[in-house]
């Protein structure tokens, strides 16, 4: 059963009190908000509701905006993938920020421009893993410190990440090369097999990995049947015939 949107299972009462009230708005609740995404770096939990009501009052009064903050919220996204999060986030930040660096009309206000490099720098792994290229996802997490840095505040990030894709390729597959695997995990050798073995529940035979069967990736048939009649069939194709007026 799907959760509402705006629900958070380890979500504390005073943050559920000020998103249900008139206090979302106050601009003075921006740093009980900012310590609240620090709680769910620190802790490996995730509230998108809070972090987009958190980006609102952001909007309103930017001089109080934290770029730290905004990219925890975009890496904890990335944390929960396939889900839209990531593109809510973007959705309200300030277009200069959104503006890939090198093609900028605007020149940005002084400080702005690391926050630009560090969204433009998240949006590359977020499209990577949107298209499924996991292996060219941790090749691109470690082709730059800047991507180090990025995520550093976010508490067993490697590890959310590899449980995220190892979801979505239970909910696909039912067999992969060993070979292929590994380098969607970023794993090998022993480590490999504990997160496969141990973590997921797969087994290893051999060069092949096995995902047990579930309800996202069992094949099942589909029987279409159109409930159509003959004379509403008739009348499509005497319209056909008709002569405009």
């Amino acid at each position: 059963m799907s959760r509402p949107f705006d629900y958070a299972a380890d979500r504390p009462e005073h943050i559920d009190q000020i998103l249900n009230g008139l206090d979302r708005y106050n601009p003075e609740t921006t740093a009980v908000f900012q310590d609240y995404v620090m709680q769910q770096c620190e802790n490996q939990t995730y509230d998108c509701y809070s972090n987009l009501a958190l980006l609102k009052l952001y909007q309103f009064n930017p001089h109080l905006t934290r770029d730290e903050t905004i990219t925890n919220i975009l890496v904890k996204s990335l944390t929960v993938f396939p889900s839209p999060d990531f593109s809510l986030g973007l959705s309200l930040l300030p277009p200069h920020v959104l503006a890939p660096l090198s093609t900028s009309t605007q020149a940005p206000a002084a400080g702005d421009a690391p926050l630009s490099e560090a969204v433009q720098k998240l949006n590359v792994l977020n499209n990577l893993l949107g298209g499924a290229d996991y292996a060219a996802f941790w090749s691109t997490l470690d082709s730059d410190d800047l991507y180090a840095d990025l995520v550093a505040d976010v508490s067993g990030f490697e590890e959310l990440m590899r449980v995220r894709i190892a979801v979505t390729i239970s909910q696909t597959l039912r067999e992969i090369e060993r070979s292929i695997l590994e380098s969607w995990l970023n794993l090998s050798d022993k480590e490999f097999d504990h997160f496969v073995g141990s973590v997921c529940g797969w087994n290893i035979d051999g060069a092949k990995i096995k995902v047990p069967l579930n309800k996202e990736n069992e094949a099942k048939g589909t029987i279409v049947t159109e409930n159509v009649k003959f004379d509403q069939f008739a009348r499509v194709i005497k319209r056909a015939y008709e002569q405009p007026a």
